[in-house]
């Protein structure tokens, strides 16, 4: 029901919104503060050092302050719009020759003058003294450098073969020739990469300390996961333990997460999944380090779409990322202007359309219930035992293939977890990298690993392992081992050690044969399998034999079910896999208000169905419902105010959206006044919560409740 404006009267709620405090969410931009895209998220990360038309690099910085953001800073670290350095300015060089280089002599160009950079001294200065030291002159304490990254299909340059023979202390050798070849040219992308991070974020320390400050770096980046998939080499993992590196951002959205996958024999997209395991690739690099890390989502992505899709594949990874309780900081979006402000082009068509305002409004719904995610010390529901070994090397062996042994679609590791996250099991991730904390294993039951896609960096993982495993661990080994990798020049077949495959040093320590079987070992249990891990997805029901054989390596009994479920503070979390036999859908008792839905509904039951979400409030949880509480809101909510009778408070949200509202009251509003001239609200006495409609703000929008 539309009402005319009335105004506010007997009402002493501050004209100023509070400051923002806290640093819990996120969203990175190149643009100064508009009204268009005032997210209202705790940080405003300003994107790139440079000076914009009439706007310097400053003034961009001071436009998101004024507006009462705490401001951050990120820039590329792989590319970015440094044209004072690529072409000259800087040091009177042109540089544009440190471009990666693919085998048939082309760069790889992240944009116009703008080239994926093999990351040598000059670049690394340049990143010092041209990039960060102008950052923090400007008072910014808080540095992301985004996106490390080296493509395996590069690695032909000049410079990269200059970067060789002074790493290796012999000539280039063609990546393409052997696997040993491509196994050390990735070996050295790594490395360029981790050198260059050490070495820009221990200056961002040093400088900031000569000003007072204490300058903390983030490494923005995709998962691990993606990265192997995508055949990308990055530091990942090894960053985590660098004492300059203060934490992550976990890029993970639907243009990584919808990299189609195979299992039972079919291969296409399954957006949900992916980005799970994603997420949690990230969690465990950082957990057992204590970094933080930022989750992200993207409401839409790079490429052509529509609305309708972005909406739901967001809707998938928005879950995945919510299904991690011992995180709670996120980048809400990246770049609020293309979301808000740009016409999409819709795929397979000339229209160009902006983003639709029922999406706007759910996503703004979404974001703001970020804002007041609580940490949780409860599990999703199954069993949280099982983990899948990983490791950096997993990038290594990607391209090009060799001898004709290949991975498609990198299916040696979906082969190891996606069978067991189709039946409900959360399954885990450890990096090999993080070994050596305790954390890493210490809730594991049953570790899975193979050898058929990566390798042991160095043979402390093995004695890491074995000493887990004998203190009552149970180990669960895929592999053939017969991959071209496995006779690289590493350390099992050097100095004095004489192994065949990386594999057969670890059994070894652990006193086991290499041959199929189950063997105890300590209080711990091996067990093998003669098989590489990606026929488990490749083939229609391949992966009986592995589920099976995990089955009886937990002991006990192992909970399979087709869904994920976490209860999490007031929000009710829920996964319901499809691809298998149980297609029951999961219920959710009310009354809850759907949190997908931009009309917030209360329903007395949320039923999810198979391969779909559900994200809830479930208003059962409010502990006390005699005070008023806004459980929903496309807008973020300042300066409350309670009394007896009445209640107000302040939404603040982009201009040009519709806010949506579910407000718990402990009586029918007699009457309710706001700014905003029109106005809609419905009563649902069931619940006892009020429905508000409105036009956006982001100076605010006046609310005030009697009853």
């Amino acid at each position: 029901m539309k009402k005319p404006l009335l105004l506010i009267s007997c009402l002493c709620i501050s004209l100023v919104a509070s400051a923002q405090k806290g640093e819990k969410t996120a969203f990175q931009t190149g643009s100064p503060w508009r009204p268009e895209i005032d997210v209202r998220s705790d940080i405003a990360i300003v994107y790139g050092a440079g000076d914009r038309h009439d706007m310097t690099f400053e003034q961009r910085v001071q436009s998101w302050r004024d507006h009462g953001y705490t401001v951050q800073f990120m820039t590329g670290i792989a590319w970015g719009s440094y044209d004072d350095y690529f072409l000259g300015k800087w040091d009177g060089k042109n540089h544009l020759g440190i471009g990666q280089v693919m085998r048939n002599g082309d760069t790889i160009w992240h944009g116009h003058n703008v080239p994926y950079v093999v990351p040598e001294a000059t670049f690394i200065d340049y990143m010092k003294r041209g990039v960060v030291k102008k950052v923090i002159d400007a008072g910014i304490t808080s540095i992301f450098l985004e996106e490390p990254e080296f493509w395996a299909r590069a690695g032909y340059s000049q410079v990269f073969k200059d970067e060789w023979q002074s790493y290796y202390g012999f000539p280039w050798r063609p990546q393409h020739e052997s696997p040993e070849n491509t196994y050390l040219s990735s070996k050295l992308k790594y490395h360029l990469y981790y050198n260059a991070i050490k070495e820009v974020s221990s200056y961002a320390k040093a400088y900031g300390k000569t000003k007072g400050l204490n300058v903390k770096v983030f490494i923005p980046t995709h998962s691990l996961v993606n990265y192997s998939s995508w055949q990308i080499v990055s530091p990942e993992a090894s960053l985590a333990s660098l004492p300059g590196i203060d934490g992550y951002i976990a890029q993970v959205w639907t243009g990584t997460s919808r990299e189609p996958t195979y299992f039972n024999g079919l291969e296409k997209e399954r957006v949900f999944e992916n980005a799970f395991l994603e997420y949690g690739s990230v969690i465990s690099m950082t957990a057992p380090t204590n970094r933080k890390v930022f989750l992200l989502t993207d409401p839409i992505e790079d490429w052509p779409r529509d609305w309708s899709d972005y909406k739901r594949n967001y809707q998938a990874t928005f879950t995945a990322k919510i299904l991690y309780p011992m995180v709670a900081d996120y980048e809400v979006m990246p770049w609020p202007e293309r979301i808000y402000t740009r016409p999409y082009k819709v795929a397979n068509s000339d229209s160009m359309v902006l983003i639709p305002k029922y999406y706007s409004t759910q996503m703004q719904v979404m974001v703001n219930a970020l804002n007041d995610m609580p940490r949780s010390a409860n599990k999703v529901t199954g069993v949280n035992g099982i983990g899948v070994l990983m490791g950096n090397s997993l990038m290594f062996q990607r391209f090009p293939t060799h001898n004709g042994y290949d991975d498609p679609q990198f299916s040696n590791f979906y082969g190891q977890t996606l069978p067991l996250l189709k039946l409900g099991i959360p399954v885990q991730t450890v990096h090999m990298e993080n070994l050596s904390f305790a954390a890493s294993l210490k809730d594991i039951r049953v570790l899975v690993m193979s050898y058929s896609n990566m390798k042991p960096m160095s043979a402390d993982v093995h004695k890491y392992i074995a000493e887990w495993v004998k203190k009552g661990g149970t180990l669960v080994y895929c592999s053939k081992d017969d991959d071209p990798y496995q006779s690289v020049m590493e350390w099992w077949n050097t100095k004095g050690m004489h192994y065949k495959t990386a594999s057969a040093h670890l059994f070894g320590l652990l006193g086991v044969q290499s041959g199929a079987g189950k063997y105890n070992v300590g209080k711990g249990k091996v067990f093998i399998i003669k098989e590489d891990p990606k026929n488990f997805v490749l083939k229609a029901d391949g992966a009986d034999q592995y589920v099976a054989t995990v089955k009886e390596a937990f002991g006990g009994k192992l909970e399979v079910k087709n869904n994920l479920y976490l209860e999490r503070g007031p929000y009710d979390i829920v996964a319901v896999m499809d691809e298998v036999a149980d297609k029951t859908p999961y219920v959710i008792k009310g009354p809850v208000v759907d949190l997908f839905d931009p009309k917030l509904p209360v329903l007395d039951e949320k039923v999810v169905e198979p391969g779909s979400q559900a994200f809830v409030y479930n208003i059962s949880r409010v502990r006390d419902k005699t005070r008023p509480k806004v459980l929903a809101t496309a807008a973020r909510v300042y300066d409350e105010q309670v009394t007896a009778s009445s209640y107000g408070f302040t939404a603040k949200s982009p201009v040009k959206t519709i806010n949506a509202m579910r407000v718990l009251l402990p009586a029918k509003p007699k009457e309710v006044l706001t700014s905003d001239k029109d106005f809609s609200q419905s009563w649902d006495e069931g619940s006892h919560t009020l429905y508000l409609g409105f036009d956006n703000s982001p100076d605010g929008v006046k609310v005030n409740i009697k009853w």
